[in-house]
């Protein structure tokens, strides 16, 4: 039985299981599961997952969520799947378990909240929120300064001085791709200040495509659609 990957390819989480799955040549079943439609809080989804989120994994009998852990368990449970991505070497596993515990307390509490608030919310019913939003943008900013001073350090091109990928690597680029969503001027404000986290968000895209840019096109068309509507908008009031 192949695995089962519930996702939301607009989910940041959900699409760094997906293209790992992908690039590792692990045969899958993508089971689509809209957020903007709340299918994750659905009693058919909470049987799979009772926290209602995505991405989860079905593996036979076994269920996982977290991305974190799922994509831990697929580097171990398959296969195939190169050592740089999860290292068997114990002191390099941590270094990297300290990488990825690092991210949802810090990148990932500043960006999500960030997009959200400025983007995302009306898709969900909800109010836009500035107030959120720069709080969030103080905390990503310090989180993508700590990235460029510390977790790039050393010679390599990723993560702890890495010479290839690692699950880390593309779980923290995959959230930080959500700053697509901002309209440029904001993006290069934010992203402007820190050259070797441009270059290390490139080298993960180069190391991983063309699967990294098919996961991630669902941004680019939200991203046409909103400037659209901003035009229109605009049109309107002239």
């Amino acid at each position: 039985m192949a695995l089962k990957v519930y996702a939301d390819r607009m989910s940041q989480p959900s699409r760094a299981v997906l293209i790992f799955c992908k690039v590792n040549g692990i045969a899958f079943e993508e089971v689509k599961v809209t957020l903007s439609k709340f299918e994750h809080l659905t009693p058919e989804f909470k049987e799979i997952n009772p926290m209602g989120k995505v991405p989860v994994i079905v593996d036979g009998r076994f269920k996982l969520f977290e991305s974190h852990a799922i994509l831990i368990y697929i580097s171990c449970a398959f296969p195939g799947v190169a050592d740089h991505w999860y290292p068997a070497d114990l002191f390099r596993r941590a270094k990297i378990h300290s990488v990825l515990d690092w991210h949802h307390s810090n990148l990932r509490s500043g960006a999500a909240p960030l997009i959200f608030n400025t983007v995302l919310a009306p898709l969900f019913g909800r109010p836009l929120n500035p107030q959120a939003a720069a709080e969030a943008e103080k905390l990503l900013s310090k989180s993508l300064s700590k990235i460029e001073s510390f977790w790039l350090k050393g010679n390599g091109k990723y993560l702890l001085g890495g010479l290839k990928p690692s699950i880390a690597d593309l779980s923290l680029v995959c959230e930080i791709m959500e700053l697509e969503l901002l309209d440029e001027k904001d993006r290069s404000r934010i992203l402007g200040p820190h050259p070797k986290v441009r270059e290390w968000i490139e080298n993960t895209r180069n190391a991983t495509n063309p699967h990294f840019d098919e996961f991630h096109k669902i941004l680019f068309k939200l991203k046409e659609t909103l400037q659209k509507q901003h035009s229109l908008k605009l049109t309107s009031k002239i």
